[in-house]
């Protein structure tokens, strides 16, 4: 079985500065795997190993950040057997619908892919609809919201918390499915496999590889953060058992 995750090099919101313009500066920032991501690579990576023989391929696609080492070590170290990059100077302005597009085609280069698993979303926009576009492009069984994964025969198991009921289904491969955070926490690479990934293989395809384009069917006007206003510095003195009591009749409403 080959089965591929698909991850996102996002950028720590701790290093964002907004500029006067209310534009954001990510010049300062750090980038590091998305966490829904990491949660997604360790439940791909128990789906491999329970399975004998499988193969785990690790994929992604951006700009310059993705020819970082250490990025590149950080998501082999935690299991995928090798890892395949699209790499386009203009991945920034791609919107959802163009990274689904691309890595689609990315996966129909890989060939005979069984599963493709992701995060229910990434850590930067958290749109949680790039899973089910490249279902749909693909043509593929497609499942979200999923905390359970397993295999039974030739079809996955999985498990869906649908408002307070677990919905179960079994799903014929080959398919795509997008975990939920929940499925299981990710795990801390070991010193060992941090040096055993610099030792694994890695491939770089352009678009042109992959034969298609960066397709935007959006566009985004701009990015601002929002409109920051004074604190009014309002205290309210309370302390008198009338105010209490009225603060606490409201409480006891809203319950």
């Amino acid at each position: 079985m080959k089965v591929v995750i698909c991850y996102k090099l996002v950028p720590d919101v701790s290093g964002i500065k907004v500029k006067s313009d209310r534009t954001l500066d990510l010049s300062a920032c750090e980038w590091s795997i998305s966490q829904y991501d990491l949660n997604a690579t360790e439940a791909a990576n128990r789906l491999v190993e329970a399975n004998e023989g499988s193969t785990l391929i690790a994929l992604t696609f951006g700009g310059d950040i993705t020819e970082n080492s250490k990025l590149r070590k950080a998501i082999l170290a935690r299991g995928p057997h090798e890892l395949t990059v699209v790499k386009n100077d203009d991945a920034g302005s791609a919107d959802t619908f163009a990274t689904a597009k691309i890595l689609a085609e990315a996966i129909k280069k890989l060939g005979d892919v069984d599963v493709v698993v992701f995060g229910e979303g990434s850590g930067d926009m958290y749109v949680q609809q790039t899973g089910n576009m490249v279902g749909a492009i693909l043509g593929r069984n497609t499942v979200n919201s999923v905390n359970s994964l397993s295999m039974s025969g030739e079809k996955l198991l999985v498990g869906r918390l649908v408002e307070e009921y677990t919905e179960n289904l079994e799903v014929e491969l080959p398919a795509v499915i997008s975990v939920t955070s929940d499925i299981c926490p990710p795990r801390i690479a070991a010193m060992r496999a941090i040096l055993a990934a610099g030792k694994k293989p890695c491939q770089v395809w352009t678009c042109d590889d992959i034969g298609t384009a960066i397709e935007n069917k959006s566009c985004t006007d701009s990015v601002l953060a929002p409109v920051q206003t004074d604190r009014k510095k309002i205290v309210r003195n309370a302390d008198d058992e009338d105010h209490v009591n009225a603060v606490a009749a409201v409480l006891r409403s809203l319950m």
